[in-house]
């Protein structure tokens, strides 16, 4: 991805200048930037809406989590491929800032599009298409009086059968 990180905001500023002095002289302006991933919880949102996001990328340690709990839902509504990753810090150096709660990307070069495909492969089969991700309530572990009721009612259940069985002369 490191292909694809947005231009600085020096760089951007470059940019601009030298449009503006192509434009002026009565040349072409330059081509439009290229394909860039993009950040920020409100653009995402946006392009998940509108399907132009190609890959969403989500942080695992975003703080209050309900900022992009419900991003996975709306991905997996919208047919767009979803991971989590580890560390918003990661997706933050990935865009010149500090953190990214999510990054998307909407798009990519020609020779890049086979690993592409090959990353939205793996996570529509880890994340979108998981019934086990999104189904698994909590650790499944049951305290120890839930399990000494349980055991106990096992043991009456397994007394009044054979008590049936007796009564039958089985």
């Amino acid at each position: 991805l490191n292909k694809y990180r947005p231009l600085t905001a020096a760089a951007k500023k470059q940019r601009v200048k030298e449009a503006a002095a192509a434009a002026a002289s009565g040349g072409s302006a330059p081509a439009k930037a290229a394909n860039q991933v993009k950040f920020g919880l409100k653009h995402v949102t946006t392009l998940i809406e509108e399907k132009k996001a190609q890959l969403v990328l989500i942080a695992c340690d975003v703080d209050p989590i309900e900022l992009v709990m419900w991003v996975p839902a709306l991905c997996r509504k919208m047919d767009v491929p979803f991971m989590i990753v580890k560390d918003k810090a990661r997706l933050g150096a990935l865009v010149h800032q500090k953190t990214a709660a999510v990054v998307a990307l909407t798009g990519v070069d020609k020779e890049d599009s086979k690993q592409l495909d090959l990353l939205k492969e793996l996570a529509l089969e880890k994340y979108n298409n998981n019934k086990d991700l999104l189904r698994k309530w909590g650790g499944g572990i049951m305290g120890l009086k839930t399990q000494a009721k349980l055991d106990k009612r096992a043991k009456a259940m397994a007394i009044e059968e054979a008590k049936k069985k007796a009564s039958l002369g089985l």
